[in-house]
């Protein structure tokens, strides 16, 4: 494992400590270039019962920071992801028992690291809401290692929101073909497309992810 990390002062929370006990935890993980500022901004939009952490991402790139790198193809190291995988899951270890359950929010390469959080230890989260995001590619030799539980985490059927707009310029199409295939193996999955979005969250879609929060974790 590399030297990545989680600190607290990248961390932003919407409720004080003295707030926090007992309730859900969402967990936030922002898109490639940015930074934990970026996603905070629709916590409004989001259920009040929750308390979210938004994290920044370890690595620096170009203004913001990354989970892990790209290449110039798009393209990145499993082991990187693996690496942030275990960092992330530190952090959230740190403060799980605070909280009546935890549930990811990913967007973009935020999403790879919510899916990659999920698929490493099923059943440690409530549900996942991935947007116009996708999921790391790790089958047969790639994850020869068992870092992925996905014969496990296929029968426990995690709840997923997925949404995207089919038009996104960011995304490759064989991200999302994969993507799409094994999020129907292994999640309940609920996948919603949006049009004029691009590579962008919508007043609709956060509509949508509010209730399917609702369904899946809130009583």
């Amino acid at each position: 494992m590399t030297d990545q990390t989680v600190a607290a002062q990248t961390v932003l929370w919407s409720k004080p400590e003295s707030e926090r006990a007992g309730t859900p935890l969402l967990v936030m993980l922002h898109g490639y270039g940015s930074h934990e500022h970026d996603l905070f901004g629709i916590v409004d939009s989001l259920p009040a019962d929750f308390t979210v952490a938004s994290l920044r991402a370890p690595a620096q790139a170009g203004p913001g920071f990354a989970w892990f790198p790209l290449r110039d193809n798009i393209s990145f190291s499993l082991d990187a992801v693996k690496d942030t995988t275990l960092a992330v899951a530190e952090w959230i270890d740190s403060v799980r028992d605070q909280h009546s359950s935890v549930t990811l929010f990913g967007f973009s390469q935020g999403m790879c690291v919510a899916t990659s959080l999920m698929r490493h230890r099923p059943g440690d989260y409530a549900s996942v809401v991935g947007l116009s995001g996708f999921v790391a590619q790790a089958e047969g030799e790639d994850n020869a290692d068992g870092f992925f539980a996905d014969d496990q985490l296929a029968a426990l059927k995690t709840p997923l929101f997925w949404g995207r707009d089919q038009e996104d310029p960011v995304i490759p199409t064989e991200s999302v073909e994969y993507s799409n295939g094994w999020l129907r193996r292994h999640t309940s999955l609920t996948k919603v497309l949006y049009g004029n979005m691009g590579h962008g969250i919508l007043p609709q879609e956060l509509a949508h992810v509010t209730e399917f929060l609702r369904f899946t974790v809130l009583p």
